[in-house]
C-alpha cells in the first residue's frame, strides 16, 4: 500500500466509518485492514494492520496508525507511527491472555499547527492503540463510546495536554478496568478484583 492509498482509505474512513462487523482476512489483492477509528472533536485517528510481503507466518506484520486535524471543513493528515503486530493480530485473547482488559500496544503523537512562526505553543493530536480483552463490548472515554470491533483493537484520540482515563464496559455497561493514558501501560487487575483487597 503506498502513501497516497494509506490517504485515500484514511479519508474513506473519516467519511463513512468503519466496516460492520469489522473485517477479519485480507482482500485479494490488498494488503492492510482498517482496525480503528476515533474522533474527538476536531481530531481524529485512523489505525490499519499491514502484513508484510506475501503475508507468510515468518514475515509478520505491523499495525500503524494515522492522525488528522479538520480544518475549514477537511481532514488534514498529520503524519503516523506504527510498530509489530502481535501474533494472530485478529483473533481476541481474554483478559487473563491480556494480562487486563485493557492493554495499550502502541502509540503516537503529531503537531497540529507545525506551521506556527514561534517554536514555542505547539498543539499537539494524540493517539492510543489498545487491545480490549473478549469480555469488552466497548470502550468510553469522556462522554465517548466506542463499540470494540471483533478483533479487539481500537484507538483513541485526543488533543487535551493530559490523556484521558478509558473504561473497558461489559455487554451490560458494568465498567470493568479502567486505563489512564497518561500512564505508563502496565499489568493490572479489573476493577471487579480490587474489593478483595
Amino acid at each position: 500500500m503506498n502513501d497516497h492509498e494509506v490517504h485515500e482509505e484514511c479519508l474513506r474512513l473519516l467519511r463513512d466509518g468503519l466496516p460492520d462487523p469489522a473485517p477479519d482476512v485480507f482482500d485479494e489483492g490488498r494488503d492492510f485492514l482498517p482496525l480503528g477509528l476515533d474522533k474527538d472533536g476536531d481530531v481524529a485517528a485512523v489505525t490499519f494492520l499491514h502484513q508484510r510481503g506475501d503475508g507468510a507466518a515468518d514475515t509478520g506484520a505491523f499495525i500503524e496508525g494515522w492522525t488528522f486535524h479538520r480544518r475549514d471543513g477537511e481532514w488534514m493528515e498529520l503524519g503516523g507511527a506504527g510498530g509489530s503486530a502481535p501474533d494472530q493480530p485478529l483473533t481476541r485473547r481474554s483478559s487473563g491472555e491480556l494480562g487486563r482488559h485493557l492493554h495499550k500496544y502502541g502509540s503516537g503523537r503529531t503537531v497540529r499547527n507545525a506551521g506556527r512562526l514561534l517554536p514555542w505553543g505547539a498543539k499537539w493530536v494524540n493517539e492510543a492503540r489498545l487491545r480490549a480483552s473478549a469480555e469488552v463490548a466497548a470502550v468510553r472515554v469522556g462522554k465517548r463510546v466506542l463499540d470494540v470491533p471483533g478483533h479487539g483493537h481500537i484507538v483513541v484520540v485526543w488533543s487535551a495536554r493530559r490523556g484521558p482515563i478509558v473504561e473497558a464496559l461489559a455487554a451490560d455497561g458494568a465498567v470493568l478496568d479502567q486505563l489512564d493514558l497518561d500512564r505508563p501501560s502496565v499489568p493490572g487487575r479489573p476493577a471487579a478484583d480490587h474489593a478483595d483487597l
